[in-house]
């Protein structure tokens, strides 16, 4: 492999394992079938055909045939099944808050708190768990087994809208919506300080810190990770803090709660980016008492996976769900609404 080749993996919530690899400058031509295995480790011919034909290898920002001849300097992007730690999924009746239903799709409204799939520390209790329980034969995306169903994810302690597939095409379909950023995510967070401008895009880099590698860093250069866009508004200022609307244009791990951090708001009470601090208030002790009073009440970061908007992928069906704040997150903003009111 020449050194002027750029191999970049980065974890998404979207459940693959993303590659991107620059062809040299005096590359000779060469089947991109034929290119890609001799690059990506662990890879069969068969596995990069089906990606190329599925339309999960992207050159130029482009879809291309298998038998298309890689020339210099072209950019490669790929997307292959991550591979799980484990694959034995042991069904647990666990309720799950069924927002839509039909033959080939589910949606739920996950708690906060809930893992969505088994992995280290977390093998039991996750929403992967309960699926297996309460719907069988749920489908897996080749080389994925151990996670039936799901095409994306969102974090441990953050709330809200998940799609599953319930059958193959409709979990091929709905990854290559994933994979073309063509599903709408709208996530609302409370954040420290008083955001400057009403809306704005964050078109930051992100990757794994170099110093923590639990946690994603910017990289404003964009030497380093991977492109991640952010869109968002603010709903409504409450002094100290802001309620924002996050859109993602992108789908990469932490993706909002790194963004907000770079950009100086980080969400409240989020612990892995320095949000379960007092960042912005007086010295008051009664002050103090009243933040205390909210990090109780809602023991996570302030983040809600609030809407989802995606095509069906069988009928072609434009489908959009909105789901409510979770009674943590209203309390918390009527608390502040009140210290506001009344300091």
């Amino acid at each position: 492999m020449s050194e002027k080749e750029d191999i970049i993996e980065e974890s998404q919530d979207e459940l693959y394992e993303h590659h991107r690899i620059i062809a040299d400058p005096k590359q000779q031509l060469l089947r991109l079938d034929k290119f890609l295995m001799d690059r990506l480790p662990n890879v069969t011919r068969n596995k990069v055909q089906a990606a190329i034909k599925d339309g999960f290898v992207k050159v130029n920002d482009e879809n291309v045939k298998p038998n298309y001849k890689v020339r210099p300097n072209d950019d490669i992007v790929i997307a292959l099944p991550e591979p799980p730690r484990e694959t034995e999924v042991i069904p647990e009746d666990i309720p799950l808050n069924i927002v839509y239903e039909d033959d080939h799709i589910l949606v739920v409204n996950k708690e906060a708190g809930m893992v969505v799939h088994p992995a280290y520390n977390n093998w039991n209790g996750t929403l992967v768990n309960a699926l297996a329980y309460h719907f069988q034969n749920l489908p897996t995306m080749p080389d994925n087994e151990g996670r039936p169903g799901l095409v994306h994810r969102i974090d441990k302690d953050t709330s809200g809208l998940l799609v599953i597939a319930k059958s193959e095409k409709a979990m091929t379909g709905l990854a290559k919506q994933f994979f073309d950023h063509s599903i709408e995510r709208t996530y609302y967070a409370l954040v420290w300080g008083d955001v400057s401008e009403d809306k704005g895009t964050i078109d930051c880099h992100l990757g794994r810190s170099f110093k923590d590698r639990r946690v994603v860093a910017a990289f404003p250069e964009g030497d380093i990770g991977r492109h991640a866009i952010t869109h968002y508004k603010v709903i409504e200022r409450l002094r100290y803090v802001s309620l924002i609307k996050c859109n993602l244009e992108t789908g990469r791990t932490h993706q909002i709660r790194a963004h907000m951090k770079h950009l100086g708001h980080p969400l409240f009470n989020d612990s892995t980016y320095g949000g379960d601090k007092i960042l912005k208030g007086t010295t008051f002790t009664k002050y103090k008492q009243f933040i205390d009073n909210c990090f109780k009440i809602m023991p996570r970061q302030a983040l809600h996976a609030k809407s989802l908007g995606f095509i069906h992928p069988i009928t072609k069906e434009k489908m959009q769900f909105e789901s409510e704040l979770p009674k943590d997150f209203t309390d918390v903003i009527d608390k502040w609404k009140h210290y506001v009111q009344f300091n």
